[in-house]
C-alpha cells in the first residue's frame, strides 16, 4: 500500500479527526447505548476495549496490501460517532456509527459523503444490514447502490467511479 493518508476535510457541522487513543473515553460514552448494536451485533465496548482497539487501529493494518483509515467525528465541541475504511488496493470499504443521542440529525450522511468524496479509489463498498433502513439511507446519500451480493448477512453496496474495463477482445 503506496498511500498512507487521507485527508477529508471538515463538513458544515463535522470536525472529522484522525482517531487517537486518546479519544477512547470520550467515544465509550458516544457508543454506549445497546440499542447501537441491534444490527451488527455485540455490546457496548469499554473505555478499556476501545484503548486496546484504537492502540491497534492507529498502529495500522498488519498487512502491507491493506490500509486502515479512522477518524472520529465532532459536532458542536463533543464527539459523537466515527467514520472508517479500509483500503486493499482499489477498493475501499466504508462504515460509520454515529451514537444515539446524535441520530437523526444528518450526521452520519453528511461524513459518509464527506469519507466517500475524499477517497481516490475507483470502488467503494459498505456492508448494510437489510433491515437497517438508516444504514441504507447513508449509504445511498454517500452514492453507493445495493447489490444483490451478501457477506455475512449484509448487502453489499457500492459506488463505482470512473470508465468501467473494457472487455477483452
Amino acid at each position: 500500500m503506496t498511500r498512507s493518508t487521507v485527508e477529508i476535510p471538515s463538513t458544515a457541522r463535522l470536525d472529522l479527526l484522525p482517531l487517537r487513543v486518546e479519544h477512547a473515553e470520550e467515544m465509550a460514552a458516544v457508543l454506549a447505548d445497546p440499542a447501537l448494536y441491534a444490527f451488527t451485533g455485540g455490546e457496548p465496548p469499554t473505555v478499556e476495549q476501545l484503548r486496546a482497539r484504537y492502540e491497534r487501529q492507529t498502529a495500522g493494518s498488519p498487512d502491507p496490501a491493506e490500509a486502515w483509515f479512522n477518524w472520529v467525528l465532532r459536532a458542536d465541541g463533543r464527539l459523537c460517532g466515527y467514520v472508517q475504511a479500509t483500503v486493499r488496493a482499489a477498493e475501499a470499504e466504508v462504515a460509520w456509527v454515529v451514537g444515539t443521542a446524535w441520530q437523526g440529525r444528518g450526521y452520519a450522511a453528511e461524513a459518509a459523503r464527506a469519507l466517500v468524496a475524499a477517497l481516490p479509489e475507483p470502488t467503494v463498498v459498505a456492508h448494510v444490514h437489510p433491515d437497517h433502513t438508516a444504514s441504507a439511507a447513508v449509504a445511498r446519500a454517500a452514492g453507493l447502490l445495493p447489490t444483490d451480493r451478501m457477506l455475512d448477512g449484509e448487502a453489499r453496496w457500492e459506488l463505482r467511479r470512473g470508465k468501467r474495463p473494457t472487455p477483452d477482445r
